[in-house]
């Protein structure tokens, strides 16, 4: 029997950005379904780098990102969201009403009244190095594109490839946690931030990291499992290193998926939206994060939270269209219940 579910908001993509939504939403009394193609939430948050610390979050000067994932969780508790993870809206269709219907993978039915797309670049996948064989160590052989749990490189040698500040980043952090840590960059100057570049240099100097500049990680060995990389400087030396895991990390490559097949107005794979609400070419469908583009777009977290709200003021409006809403402090008024 199909699964069939009525709300006033279904927030596509369960990342920080939408669920936060959900408790914009929910201080107007709207209630929110969520929907993520990820079996948990959190978006890139939990799928990436859920240890990993972000600085530019108002009110932490540090935060794990999985932290900031269960603190916005704590948070919309009392509107009482519903999820569906682990499948993705594959179709959409708009009815006579204004309303929407929309089916999953999965053939959940959803029917709702307005809807956000939060979902970050879309769908991921890894940028993989063209390295014969690279393929045979994947699936926790040897072979990882990101860095989900850094206890799992407890104690091993590692080789990380990249140049961006990912590899800086978890060349940094895996440096206290991983026996050995090569970091292999292909260039002699980094994309990532100047201050990362600089602690990786350092750590280098002090011998706690390797650092091998202008050279590719070419070949990977191993029999079940990886036991060592080839690494080829740009001269044609070569050089053999053993390793426990290879950690490429050249970035993902979004997919904005079926979303692109709506009919919205794109800009660059990114959805067009109006500023005043973050309203789409479409009434009634929002779109809000990294999926959404305008003049002067910063692909920030606490600016996805700004968008989140105001587009919130928008959907009441359109559900609503001839109540007037008072804007109410939390600060006076606390926060309500659905």
């Amino acid at each position: 029997m199909m699964n069939s579910i009525s709300t006033d908001i279904c927030i596509i993509g369960a990342g920080p950005v939408g669920l936060f939504a959900v408790f914009e939403a929910g201080l107007l009394k709207l209630r929110c379904h969520v929907v993520d193609a990820l079996p948990q939430v959190g978006g890139q948050l939990s799928e990436i780098y859920p240890k990993k610390p972000i600085y530019d979050i108002p009110g932490y000067p540090e935060v794990l990102a999985g932290d900031l994932v269960q603190n916005l969780m704590r948070q919309i508790e009392p509107f009482h969201p519903t999820f569906t993870l682990g499948e993705r809206v594959e179709r959409f269709a708009k009815l006579e009403d204004g309303s929407f219907q929309l089916f999953t993978t999965d053939g959940t039915e959803i029917l709702c009244k307005a809807i956000a797309i939060a979902g970050g670049l879309g769908s991921f996948e890894p940028r993989k190095p063209a390295i014969d064989e690279l393929e045979k160590y994947e699936g926790g052989r040897g072979v990882y594109y990101m860095v989900r749990d850094p206890e799992h490189f407890r104690d091993q040698r590692l080789v990380i490839a990249g140049g961006g500040d990912s590899a800086l980043d978890w060349t940094i952090f895996l440096a206290d946690v991983a026996k050995e840590v090569t970091l292999v960059h292909r260039g002699t100057m980094f994309r990532g931030a100047a201050d990362s570049a600089e602690k990786v240099k350092a750590l280098h100097e002090a011998g706690k990291v390797r650092l091998v500049l202008s050279s590719n990680v070419s070949h990977v060995h191993g029999q079940e499992t990886l036991e060592a990389v080839t690494i080829t400087a740009n001269d044609g030396t070569t050089e053999t290193v053993t390793t426990d895991a290879f950690i490429p990390l050249f970035g993902l490559t979004p997919k904005l998926g079926p979303i692109g097949e709506w009919g919205l107005e794109l800009e660059d794979d990114a959805v067009k939206v109006d500023t005043v609400d973050y309203s789409t070419s479409l009434p009634g469908v929002y779109a809000i994060g990294d999926i959404n583009t305008y003049p002067g777009k910063l692909k920030l977290i606490l600016c996805g939270f700004h968008e989140a709200a105001l587009m919130a003021q928008g959907a009441y409006k359109y559900i609503f269209p001839d109540k007037k809403y008072v804007l109410k402090y939390t600060t006076v008024n606390g926060v309500p219940t659905l």
